[in-house]
């Protein structure tokens, strides 16, 4: 079969997605376009600051993207390339993308708060702290994780690092032109990436070489400062500008697909059981981000709520970005799926599934003219940007959630002198940014084999708090539940599977039993909600 048929098929799918089912969700839950949101009603110059749709969409992409998408349908290609590919637009449509739309939503109507704030309004407080409890805890996981990642990556590509640090200065020299000197968005966007080239072509021939446990401790001072400063700063215009590397491998990789057309190599379905791992749920934990991913959720109710212009921009940064990244898994499974298996296990040993995808869509690109190793490098050099991006974002969202979780949850209570501390910016960022670079340098991978079900329990924790507030607000609310009731099993069945196979490490086996009650427990706190009659505001 021809790999062409698989991006063709996918892109209409999303195409027509959006233009339906993505109005009939915006239509269903009332979506107010004449109703202030909090980016303006909230507006503090620091976090609140309202953001055009396509700076938004740039910053939202960005941060949900990452690895992500890439790592996961490569990883279940061991499956064989058709269950991979249904899940990813089966759930891109019908459960990420209700997701991400359904958290910014919720998030927007509670004052750009996260989901837990949301579980909160519909559960009470004990609801509320469990939720924000797991959430901090999950991203610490993924602060240790991405700081890993990209010191790696950046000892790999020296070229990408000097590129990334390029790309910090223009974005603050972005966002000081924008923001503050009043140039306009398309003047300082195409200068902003005639500069970006310039930056990867001087990563090229100016890399940095550093250690990874240095370019660890630079990494860890840099999202400090990165969380706590004003969004129009550097995430805003950081985020926007690198959408645009983004913009330009998906675009290298799909035109490059109908140029050199490569035939399939994978079988279409291979084994329900593959090793130790099963299809069922296997595969629904090990995608994530390609078709659902409770990080996303974070994002959406963390960082992009509190910058939406209005009510009329939640369907295409919500929906639209999951899609977009629907594109990209897909295109992700076909790096893996033209390749023989011999190819594969040679460039996955290399490399992992960052080196597949690179060169994959290196090949695509040469088809069109570019040399391979200047293509394959430019992959590179945009995954590293997006796994910063998504590391920084990582943190300024732990540190709304440890936030949230400190301060008084009674209108217009006082807080004591411990509490005020705690909920201080800097203090909250310093305490998340000690404690994740704590397990990066000393053994976040003794639990990061939790990670993949700890993110997939995020995102039906995340599908409960939208269900119940829809219910409760009078709203549609099915949509939500039957991806929720789905999720549910699969992680469930997971971390059970989890258990049994790491019974003699105690970590692990911590860590998957206390996420199995705490989902256990989240459950049977929903049921006197779903029962309720009593609709809220």
């Amino acid at each position: 079969m021809n790999s062409l048929w698989l991006i063709i098929f996918s892109i209409i799918a999303f195409i027509l997605a959006y233009a339906t089912y993505g109005a009939w969700l915006a239509k269903k839950w009332g979506l107010d376009i004449t109703k202030e949101t909090p980016a303006h009603t909230m507006s503090d110059g620091v976090d609140y600051v309202p953001a055009k749709a396509p700076v938004l969409l740039g910053h939202h992409f960005s941060s949900i993207a990452g690895a992500g998408p890439i790592v996961g349908p490569i990883a279940a290609s061991m499956f064989g390339w058709l269950p991979v590919m249904l899940w990813i637009v089966i759930g891109s449509i019908f459960f990420g993308g209700v997701h991400d739309m359904g958290s910014l939503f919720a998030s927007v109507r509670h004052g750009g708060r996260s989901i837990g704030e949301v579980i909160g309004h519909t559960m009470g407080n004990k609801g509320k702290k469990l939720f924000a409890l797991f959430a901090w805890l999950t991203l610490i996981l993924v602060v240790a994780a991405f700081t890993n990642i990209v010191a790696s990556a950046f000892v790999s590509t020296p070229e990408a690092a000097t590129s990334s640090i390029l790309f910090i200065i223009l974005a603050i020299i972005f966002g000081v032109g924008v923001y503050r000197r009043g140039v306009s968005l398309a003047v300082g966007t195409v200068i902003g990436v005639v500069l970006l080239g310039v930056a990867v072509w001087v990563g090229v021939l100016f890399p940095i070489n550093l250690s990874v446990n240095t370019w660890m401790i630079i990494l860890l001072g840099y999202i400090f400062v990165a969380s706590v400063t004003p969004v129009w700063i550097l995430l805003q215009p950081r985020d926007y500008l690198n959408s645009f590397l983004l913009y330009a491998m998906l675009a290298g990789g799909v035109i490059g697909l109908f140029v050199l057309r490569p035939e399939i190599q994978l079988p279409a379905y291979t084994s329900f059981k593959v090793g130790t791992n099963y299809l069922f749920p296997i595969l629904f934990i090990t995608i994530a981000c390609g078709a659902i991913s409770g990080f996303h959720s974070l994002v959406g109710s963390g960082t992009t709520s509190k910058q939406l212009d209005t009510e009329g921009d939640i369907k295409l940064v919500g929906y639209g970005a999951m899609l977009i990244e629907g594109v990209l898994a897909t295109l992700a499974i076909i790096t893996a799926a033209y390749v023989t298996k011999d190819q594969l296990g040679v460039l996955t040993s290399a490399g992992g599934a960052l080196n597949v995808f690179a060169d994959g869509i290196g090949t695509f690109m040469a088809s069109l003219g570019f040399p391979f190793i200047i293509a394959k490098n430019f992959v590179t050099l945009a995954i590293s940007a997006f796994a910063l991006t998504s590391l920084d974002t990582a943190t300024r969202l732990a540190r709304f959630i440890f936030q949230e979780f400190f301060s008084s949850d009674k209108e217009g209570a006082t807080s004591n002198g411990f509490t005020s501390t705690l909920t201080n910016k800097y203090v909250s960022t310093l305490i998340t940014v000690i404690i994740g670079g704590t397990l990066a340098f000393r053994g976040y991978r003794s639990v990061w084999p939790i990670f993949g079900s700890a993110n997939q329990l995020l995102a039906a924790l995340a599908l409960l708090a939208l269900a119940l507030w829809l219910k409760r607000t009078g709203r549609e609310y099915k949509m939500a539940v039957y991806p929720m009731i789905f999720m549910f099993a699969a992680t469930l069945v997971a971390l059970v599977l989890l258990m049994m196979a790491n019974l003699a490490n105690p970590v692990l086996l911590v860590f998957a039993v206390a996420l199995f009650i705490l989902a256990i427990v989240l459950i049977l706190e929903s049921r006197a909600a779903f029962a309720s009659t009593e609709e809220l505001d």
